[in-house]
């Protein structure tokens, strides 16, 4: 046949943005955001996301094409709206744990080079703090994001909130042209997998590999039209799994709410007949627990992922009414990329059984390319036996560019072969399903917030009273896991307490890092080449108290 080459009619750039504007047009008066008394609606929220684009690339405020815009807030209608507003202004959007602490915070703001950078009332005197770590002329413009309207901008440090977000969308034109992307290819979000170390690791994703999780998210999970969708997951998480924008292209009633607890989630699904919902485990543990709990009028369908969820958890949850799926991904990957597709002949086996084979990570999703578990050493496949290890590798159109700045990082994840590394250690079972086992980097994932190990060592090293210190997760019913520290002391005379090393490293950590149990030891066990052996350590803490 005869090679045709592309033209402008059938090359357009991939990208999420359009969403907004169909939406616009099909449920133009459907609601989009609802929170406390703010109700929006499609087309509301499309000319008030086109009005802060507008603003953001006016002379008023100059952000330029590819310049950072940073946003800490909680799970608010401004926060949603900023997903689209700051890519069709031609801008990177950099979304930020606000459970952050001041020094990480600037680290990041540090590293990203941020000009601009929309605050959550709530976050104001940790914003502060962090910019005044910074240079003057690193500092970002602020502007305070006043969705409660009950606290106005304030300043400290010589520093001065630029406007309120009312403000920034009310001078916007909404009739303005948003900014498409020149390439697909062209960065649209900066997610940072950490920020507690002065190297963070800052995933870039293009408008292309968006586009590609967020169709990815839909189709897995048959999102349908018109879905009352609950933001129980943090906005902030990989851009809650991509459903910022899922939910605009099938014009999605999302509840934002910002207090995550069972009785506000129990009363929100039935105030608004919620359909879906995103939860890690943590949050389904909590929802089953809940002393005044009943079955669920209507079933709601929940996505679980972040940490492996344990089958009790989803047992209990779905006698309850939630129709739990399970996948898994990562922020290198921009959302689920892995989920366990249900088999109808499953459905004939007893609740417990069923829960098993669903808290396994499953398969990759349909527009995924490749997913394997490959052996470390020799680089193919391991037996689909569930018993033999490897490394879990990627490969498909939703995993992201790089690491932003770190072509060394990029290279040892994105390597030759054409595979993306995980360094997740996990076992392919004889149907085809993978299952995480373990984390190579020692990663505890505590209620969906991923602790490098390693990160809390160097800060316990810094204890003039500790030799030896090692950190592992340790099972909760609550959390999922929580770090637990295994240390030796310098002096053996009783007198330092593990109360004590808690109180040192909450002058150093963010309050979700600090290990929630401190355990002395003699000597920590070693192999003979000197290497801690964490997973004698893990043993251990099975015999702790939960």
């Amino acid at each position: 046949m005869e090679l045709l080459l592309p033209h402008p009619s059938n090359s357009s750039p991939l990208t999420v943005l359009g969403f907004l504007e169909r939406a616009a047009t099909v449920y133009g008066d459907s609601p989009s955001l609802l929170h406390t008394t703010t109700v929006h609606t499609w087309s509301e929220t499309h000319s008030r996301c086109l009005r802060v684009a507008s603003t953001l690339s006016s002379s008023s405020l100059g952000i330029n094409r590819g310049q950072v815009v940073s946003v800490i807030g909680p799970n608010v209608p401004s926060v949603y709206e900023l997903q689209f507003a700051v890519p069709m202004s031609g801008a990177v959007l950099n979304n930020i744990n606000p459970r952050l602490d001041a020094h990480a915070l600037s680290v990041i703001l540090h590293h990203s080079e941020s000009k601009l950078m929309f605050v959550d009332h709530h976050s104001s005197s940790l914003v502060l703090e962090a910019v005044s770590l910074l240079p003057k002329n690193e500092r970002p413009r602020l502007v305070i994001l006043n969705d409660q309207n009950d606290m106005p901008p304030s300043s400290s440090n010589d520093v001065d909130y630029l406007d309120t977000y009312e403000g920034v969308m009310e001078r916007g034109d909404p009739r303005f042209k948003w900014i498409r992307p020149q390439s697909e290819w062209v960065p649209m979000v900066l997610n940072y997998t950490s920020g507690t170390t002065s190297s963070p690791k800052g995933v870039v994703h293009s408008h292309r590999s968006v586009f590609m999780s967020t169709i990815n998210s839909m189709l897995d999970w048959s999102l349908p039209n018109r879905p009352v969708y609950l933001w129980t997951l943090p906005m902030f998480h990989a851009n809650g799994w991509s459903y910022t924008w899922a939910t605009a292209a099938v014009g999605a009633k999302n509840i934002c709410v910002t207090r995550v607890d069972a009785p506000t989630i129990y009363n929100l699904i039935d105030k608004h007949q919620v359909t879906h919902m995103c939860a890690a485990p943590m949050v389904l543990n909590m929802l089953t627990n809940y002393s005044d709990q009943k079955p669920l009028k209507s079933p709601v369908k929940v996505m679980t992922a972040g940490a492996p969820p344990p089958a009790t958890v989803i047992s209990k949850a779905e006698a309850l009414g939630f129709d739990v799926g399970h996948g898994y991904g990562m922020t290198e990957t921009g959302g689920l990329v892995v989920s366990c597709a249900w088999k109808p002949e499953w459905d004939r086996l007893e609740p417990y059984e069923r829960a098993k084979l669903k808290s396994r990570q499953g398969i990759r999703t349909a527009v995924f390319a490749e997913a394997d578990v490959r052996d470390t050493i020799t680089g193919k496949s391991v037996k689909h036996d569930g018993v033999t290890v490897g490394e879990i590798v990627f490969r498909g159109g939703s995993v992201m560019l790089g690491y932003y700045k770190d072509p060394e990082g990029t290279a040892a994840n994105m390597r030759e072969d054409g595979w993306f590394y995980t360094g997740d250690i996990g076992v392919m079972h004889p149907d085809g399903y993978l299952e995480v086992k373990d984390r190579s980097k020692d990663v505890v994932i505590c209620g969906g917030e991923n602790i490098s190990s390693t990160e809390v060592e160097a800060v316990l090293y810094t204890n003039p009273v500790i030799k030896e210190a090692a950190v592992v997760a340790k099972p909760d019913k609550m959390w999922g896991e929580t770090p637990c520290a295994f240390v030796s002391l310098k002096y053996h005379d009783g007198s330092v307490t593990e109360r004590e090393i808690r109180e040192f490293c909450k002058t150093k950590l963010p309050k979700y890092m600090v290990p929630r149990n401190v355990v002395f030891l003699e000597e920590l066990p070693k192999t003979s080449t000197g290497k801690i052996q964490k997973f004698l350590l893990r043993q251990m803490t099975k015999s702790l108290p939960r």
